[in-house]
């Protein structure tokens, strides 16, 4: 019995060895744990459920073969993959999770996030986290040809690495006190999520209860994987 737990892959055509590395861990899984969850940016950016895109091909086909074996598959958006819809999961055989969502892991209740939202103290990204999360502004971006998608995307990443250049580190990590509150509502004493490429275990205390957050990594010389066991939790990074 055993889950795994990745996020922040960034798969892109410019990163050839992270999709290699994917693809190696997703074979060597396929029917040999119980699910698999992906929490958020596992694309670059994702522009549609109509992209052709040899890699966008390539990895449906490669989930699908996974999601045929006795493994579950979930996948959660990030701020990158926003726009992974119905169609995606039905050729891959995925569920999309809602952020956040609580699960039983094995016995203890574990909130699952992607990360984002937590990060309230970085106001620009947060008011532009609500507006891509509208159903409307979504609709009316996916109305545009394929080709506007992309190149709006790309227009949009790049002053996204502009602005972060700009912002100091603790404005794009968790808010402390976000991530309490968000625990308390949720009744959890353990978390993970990604989004921050920080990958750490932080023990915590909510409450006088002792409690724990785990930061998934981003996959960029090392693949970041958290192993889950009835017995506890690994994570775990490997040269790419």
């Amino acid at each position: 019995m055993r889950s795994y737990f990745i996020s922040d892959l960034h798969l892109d055509e410019t990163r050839p060895a992270v999709t290699r590395a994917f693809l190696h861990y997703l074979e060597q899984w396929a029917g040999h744990c119980d699910a698999l969850y992906i929490l958020g940016d596992f694309f670059e950016v994702w522009v549609g459920d109509d992209d052709d895109a040899p890699l966008a091909q390539t990895i449906i086909s490669a989930l699908k073969r996974f999601s045929t074996s006795s493994s579950a598959l979930y996948i959660m958006h990030g701020n990158r993959d926003f726009l992974l819809g119905d169609s995606f999961c039905q050729q891959t055989g995925a569920t999309l999770l809602p952020d956040p969502i609580l699960i039983d892991l094995y016995g203890q209740p574990t909130l699952l996030m992607h990360g984002d939202s937590l990060c309230t103290r970085d106001s620009e990204y947060m008011a532009f986290r609500q507006q891509a999360r509208s159903a409307d502004w979504q609709q009316q971006l996916l109305s545009q040809p394929l080709a506007a998608r992309r190149a709006l995307a790309a227009q949009l990443r790049e002053q996204s690495q502009s602005m972060n250049a700009l912002k100091a580190d603790d404005i794009m990590d968790v808010t402390p006190a976000e991530v309490e509150q968000i625990m308390r509502q949720h009744q959890s004493l353990r978390l993970i999520h990604g989004h921050t490429h920080r990958p750490q275990r932080h023990p915590m205390d909510i409450d006088g209860q002792t409690a724990e957050r785990i930061v998934l990594g981003d996959w960029c010389d090392k693949a970041w994987i958290l192993e889950a066991q009835p017995q506890g939790l690994s994570l775990q990074s490997f040269a790419l």
